[in-house]
């Protein structure tokens, strides 16, 4: 099955083969996810992402390049990301 996700901007082999390992092969799923959960779930996998990762995936959704992305928004993406990672599951 062809996967929709090198189709989106800021996503690469690399990118989307992490993607496929938490279990995202599409756009949809990805927005199901949202790119915090992705980016969280790829982390506990123990593969070394940088903040960067955050933002494609939130512009891959906005399809905008990752550095389009206004400041405040990667400030709130990562503090989401840094309080979710950090918080043990309810």
């Amino acid at each position: 099955m062809q996967s929709d996700l090198l189709a989106l901007k800021n996503l690469g082999n690399t990118s989307v083969n992490w993607l496929r390992t938490i279990g995202i092969h599409s756009r949809s799923e990805l927005e199901e996810m949202g790119p915090v959960h992705a980016y969280n779930r790829i982390r506990e996998r123990g593969i070394k992402v940088s903040k960067v990762l955050l933002y494609a995936l939130q512009g891959a959704l906005l399809n905008i390049h990752w550095t389009e992305l206004d400041t405040p928004l990667k400030r709130s993406l990562l503090d989401e990301a840094d309080r979710c990672f950090s918080s043990p599951p309810e």
